[in-house]
């Protein structure tokens, strides 16, 4: 009889003690945390390369910036607001203006311009920050997510968690929104985590709090089998960000506009592992793959190439 962490181990999944030791601490330089923990200074860096980010807005550094709020918030008809060192999707606020001059989160309930700036105070305090030091809040643009995925989605944006180790994207991830994790693309709030085929941009398989689903719990529509749009330019954008940080095992968080294309929304240098739950799979082979490579090509095109070509489905002769 097979013990589970003997199948765990036939299947290559990589557990939090194996990731830690092996990947974050001997791939990834303290000196670069900053980097990748404080988003605004992501965003300056992605910008900076030309890597394509939703435009910011505004900043609120202090609570004396607050009473320019309102001269900010009068220039948009929507916007989302997130702490520049939160983490997991806590303190991010989308919004939208009403008619009556209100505002509307993701939810659908109504929040005054006095209620932003309260919640905004804190996140100024960190509330929703790493370690609960004092933050700043980044006011940018809200995504309008593809239509593509409004049958699987509800109300909050998917996401595309790509896995990058040495700059080749390895193992992808369709978050989906649902009505538990508040329209949040969160896995642990219990929106949808679905595999991706690296060398197709299909979707394999999905899973909804640890179970396997096939249908959008909240829509009730089939997700398997839909084509990711713009994949090659996705696994570019993801293969990019590992020389923008000099990091060197990462998740990248893409998003799909319906206007704009492919967006970094965000980096992580100690990614979840869950990803391996959405796709069936375990992370160890492909990781190992990528340690025996004497170099990587330097564009990142070139290795989003390699990626597909080392570990699609079919290259791979199934999902392992």
């Amino acid at each position: 009889m097979m013990l589970p962490w003997q199948k765990l181990r036939r299947m290559g999944i990589v557990g939090m003690n194996q990731r830690n030791a092996d990947y974050i601490m001997v791939h990834n330089p303290r000196r670069f945390y900053p980097m990748v923990d404080d988003k605004l200074l992501t965003k300056k860096l992605a910008l900076q390369a030309g890597i394509a980010v939703p435009d910011l807005y505004g900043v609120i550094e202090v609570i004396h910036d607050l009473k320019s709020l309102g001269a900010l918030l009068e220039n948009y008809q929507d916007f989302v607001i997130k702490p520049a060192h939160g983490s997991g999707g806590r303190g991010i606020l989308v919004m939208s203006k009403t008619k009556q001059g209100r505002y509307r989160k993701s939810s659908g309930q109504i929040m005054t311009e006095d209620d932003i700036a309260h919640y905004i105070s804190n996140i100024l305090g960190g509330e929703y920050s790493l370690g609960g030091v004092p933050d700043v809040a980044m006011i940018e643009y809200q995504v309008k997510f593809n239509l593509l995925f409004e049958s699987i989605s509800y109300q909050g944006v998917p996401d595309i968690r790509v896995i990058v180790f040495r700059g080749l994207p390895v193992m992808a991830m369709l978050r989906l929104p649902t009505r538990i994790s508040d329209g949040k693309a969160n896995l642990h709030q219990g929106a949808v985590g679905a595999g991706i085929d690296i060398g197709t941009g299909v979707i394999l398989s999905a899973v909804c709090r640890d179970s396997l689903v096939y249908e959008h719990p909240d829509t009730g529509n089939s997700i398997s089998g839909l084509k990711i749009p713009d994949w090659d330019t996705i696994l570019e954008l993801a293969a990019g960000c590992a020389d923008l940080v000099g990091i060197g095992y990462m998740g990248v968080d893409v998003v799909l506009d319906r206007d704009l294309g492919p967006l970094v929304l965000e980096l992580n240098a100690r990614p979840g592992l869950a990803i391996q739950l959405a796709n069936q799979a375990g992370l160890l082979s492909r990781l190992r793959t990528v340690e025996d490579l004497d170099s990587v090509p330097p564009l990142p095109a070139e290795r989003a190439q390699m990626a597909k070509q080392n570990f699609s489905v079919e290259s791979m002769g199934g999902l392992v």
